[in-house]
């Protein structure tokens, strides 16, 4: 099982869409956290599952909701880098920006 570290954008980016989700039917932003979390349950078993979009970041498409996880592997230190979750109609190249 690998770690899992959140940055702060990405963190920004669940809890953005599960407001928004939120406003739109009550119980429905806590849903969307849930099925984040359980997708980044998987992603920690095995993130290999998961192919390599952009350089060297994976995605992971939430179930249910139209978002992806991008995320990076650290091998060496069994860590796993949750760079940003975005709706998959956003433009992916807004993960580059979050790297540092």
């Amino acid at each position: 099982m690998y770690k899992i570290v959140i940055l702060s954008p990405a963190a920004s980016d669940i809890k953005d869409a599960a407001h928004w989700y939120e406003s739109k039917k009550e119980g429905l932003g806590k849903r969307f956290v849930r099925f984040v979390r359980k997708k980044v349950t998987t992603i920690a078993g095995d993130p290999n599952l998961y192919a390599i979009r952009y350089s060297d970041v994976r995605t992971a498409i939430i179930d249910v909701f139209p978002f992806m996880i991008h995320f990076k592997m650290e091998e060496e230190a069994k860590m796993i880098i949750i760079i940003a979750v975005l709706h998959t109609s956003q433009n992916p190249d807004n993960w580059s920006k979050r790297e540092q």
